[in-house]
């Protein structure tokens, strides 16, 4: 019996992330009347308070440029994990192994492409304050648990059953191992978006998020593949003002898979042997869901999609035969 219990951590700095050089900076309101907020034309305007912060009416830094999509190496990343590891030799060529890890992967923006993850937006959401993406990566995976079996029947020779047997009828029934391999994973974190440049800052990009609802009572996650999470938990901030919802701080579906397989190994020749495999992967035929679509807000109006998976991230059940000549 072999267990090792261990420690990973890791800490990077000056990492890539996305962002809009020339989005308007937020402010904080500084008039006791109020300001107004709402920067780019054509966004709708709202008024805040003495102290709040708000995106001033005003043009772009740079008025003679749009929208930009830049790279800057001001991202930190940390990574914290206990693992455990254990293996279990029993008689007669039975061996179970189990691995367990529990982390916390933390960035500030992971997939730097829209195509490189769709459970966060693509870019910061004020450049002038990174911390406030400062959250589980895109990739975070919080629980990891794999079981492993492997038994050598006990036919053929030398073993248990047949331990005399020779010819034909060892090379028949000898040789044969079982092996299945179970993988249990929680999920991924997301991000609710609304889908709109609320905020008004110019991001054509929209990582805005909205707000979550004082008045909502009851789970936000309902865990249902036709509606993962409850839409209205979450509110349009005022307009010209950024969302309260932080990133990734509600997590997707989780991960079953067995995968089985039965090999036999059969000696030919001193140095011919053959091989057949039979495989099937996700034994169970368990379907295993993607992300849930992550734009609450449809205009002003609560998305009909919000919470709606479309996606499963594992095949269905596969068998695969294979023969392989060794020599």
């Amino acid at each position: 019996t072999v267990l090792r219990v261990s420690y990973s951590g890791s800490h990077g700095y000056h990492g890539l992330v996305s962002l809009d050089p020339n989005d308007i900076p937020a402010q904080v309101c500084q008039a006791a009347s109020g300001c107004t907020a709402g920067g780019t034309p054509g966004t709708t305007k709202s008024t805040v308070a003495e102290g709040q912060q708000y995106i001033p009416v005003q043009g772009r830094p740079n008025p003679y440029l749009g929208a930009g999509f830049f790279w800057y190496t001001e991202g930190n990343t940390s990574y914290n994990a206990l693992q455990i590891d254990g293996t279990k030799r029993m008689s007669h060529g039975l061996t179970f192994r189990a691995n367990y890890t529990w982390s916390k992967n933390l960035d500030i923006n992971s997939s730097l492409t829209g195509a490189q993850g769709n459970n966060q937006a693509q870019m910061i959401l004020d450049r002038n304050n990174l911390p406030r993406d400062w959250g589980p990566s895109a990739l975070n995976i919080k629980n990891q648990v794999s079981l492993s079996t492997s038994y050598d029947l006990p036919f053929g020779r030398g073993k248990r059953f047949g331990a005399n047997l020779s010819g034909v009828g060892e090379k028949l029934i000898g040789g044969w191992q079982l092996n299945q391999i179970t993988t249990l994973l929680s999920g991924f974190p997301f991000t609710p978006l609304i889908g709109a440049n609320r905020s008004g800052d110019g991001d054509t990009r929209n990582p805005d998020r909205p707000s979550l609802n004082p008045a909502f009572t009851g789970p936000v996650i309902i865990g249902s593949p036709n509606q993962w999470y409850n839409p209205n938990a979450f509110i349009l901030p005022a307009a010209g003002t950024y969302g309260n919802v932080g990133r990734g701080v509600y997590t997707g579906p989780g991960l079953a898979d067995l995968d089985v397989s039965a090999i036999k190994n059969t000696v030919l020749a001193e140095r011919v042997r053959l091989q057949f495999r039979a495989e099937i992967f996700n034994l169970l035929n368990h379907p295993n869901f993607g992300v849930p679509n992550t734009t609450v807000f449809s205009g002003t109006s609560y998305n009909a999609s919000a919470g709606l998976i479309t996606s499963t991230v594992t095949n269905s059940r596969q068998i695969q035969l294979a023969l392989k000549l060794m020599f």
